[in-house]
């Protein structure tokens, strides 16, 4: 019978071509399926969450592969140690459900980034950190990072060479501190990282806290979209994934604003009915097609098989619309019974002043339309820093 087992795993990057397979070098990705294959007498292939790049290091990188052997999954990771070169370990395994993907499920992800800030090079440090000589301004440092906080599109901040066809992330949480020895870390948390984003947000905050540019300025290179107006792609060595925290339930609210969009989506009735309520209070013009794709794709992806859709601004949805794989039409006993019915009086409230408070909002159903072309599929295209 066959079993999917989660493993946590953290490595030294320093030897190694990144996480995925490469024809030049020997990676991560293919130690594991090495040893694994041998332990289990059987072809196994696992599958990354991230797929840190060259010479990057990990704490908490996380895998998942199908196996037919009879090893109880919280025993392989002690058995496969034993066989891997001392520069990656397996932390712990665990079976998980057979349909469980690493790279779909919600998460949060946390990157650190660390700089060694001194006069003079400390070797003990050249393998894990980047380092820096001139003084740096940590100050202005963690004053810069809080213009990144929230949902953004951060274009500026990934390679120019991305495959994600859409760059909007979210950031959680940045903070940047000192220690006494001068060591310098940039933690960073977020649903997800396009390539090498956190690794040029480092560079573009090694520039504010050497004065090239100030604070503020790291909000004008967001609103560019323009990796030109960004710093430099800081060192790989400096960068370390620190852990990956699933969901393990959906949160009743999501809910995003910046200078570009505001929206909020009900997610509480998922898991009953299937059904989420998306809200849009506000969008500019150029950004509305990517809002609703990316949304409502995401809310398909958390289980639901009807989102409402409003639009509390006017009137731009429209029957027969399509947004991805998804097509709007309009709603109807029919179809969608009594769907406002499955508010209550707190969630119809808040509704109804995020519209504006005047009248309740007309609502839509998104539907899955099935593939249209590859160019509309909604995919999120999940790369890593």
């Amino acid at each position: 019978m066959t079993k999917r087992v989660m493993l946590v795993v953290a490595y030294d990057g320093t030897n190694y071509c990144g996480w995925q397979l490469q024809p030049n070098g020997v990676t991560i990705e293919e130690v594991l399926n090495r040893e694994l294959s041998a332990l289990l007498k059987e072809p196994v292939q696992v599958t990354g969450a991230s797929r840190t790049d060259s010479g990057v290091h990990a704490r908490g990188n996380v895998a998942v592969f199908d196996t037919e052997n009879r090893m109880p999954a919280d025993k392989i990771c002690l058995a496969v140690n034993q066989k891997l070169p001392e520069d990656i370990r397996v932390q712990s395994s665990c079976e998980v459900p057979p349909d469980w993907h690493p790279r779909k499920a919600n998460c949060v992800k946390t990157y650190e980034y660390r700089i060694m800030n001194s006069r003079i090079p400390m070797p003990l440090e050249r393998l894990y950190a980047h380092f820096s000589h001139y003084p740096l301004n940590v100050q202005s440092m963690q004053q810069a990072g809080q213009y990144l906080i929230g949902e953004h599109d951060f274009k500026s901040f990934c390679t120019v060479r991305t495959q994600a066809e859409d760059t909007v992330r979210t950031i959680y949480s940045l903070q940047t501190v000192q220690a006494e020895d001068g060591m310098i870390s940039i933690r960073i948390s977020g649903s997800g990282f396009l390539y090498n984003m956190v690794r040029i947000i480092a560079g573009t905050l090694l520039r504010v806290g050497s004065g090239m540019y100030p604070p503020e300025h790291v909000e004008e290179i967001l609103e560019a979209r323009d990796r030109q107006q960004a710093g430099e792609t800081a060192p790989a060595r400096g960068l370390t994934l620190v852990s990956m925290e699933y969901e393990k339930e959906l949160p009743d609210w999501q809910t995003a604003a910046n200078r570009h969009w505001r929206y909020r989506i009900l997610q509480s009735h998922i898991r009953q009915n299937q059904a989420a309520y998306f809200l849009v209070e506000r969008c500019e013009e150029a950004e509305w097609e990517r809002v609703l794709k990316r949304n409502i794709h995401h809310a398909f992806q958390n289980g639901a098989s009807r989102v409402y859709v409003a639009d509390a601004e006017g009137c731009r949805l429209k029957t027969k619309d399509r947004y991805g794989y998804y097509v709007i039409r309009t709603c109807s006993p029919e179809q969608d019974g009594f769907y406002l019915e499955l508010l209550d009086k707190d969630e119809k409230k808040q509704f109804l002043s995020a519209a504006g408070g005047a009248s309740a909002p007309v609502w839509y159903c998104a539907e899955d339309g099935g593939r249209n072309d590859e160019k509309n599929n909604g995919k999120n295209g999940q790369e890593e820093a």
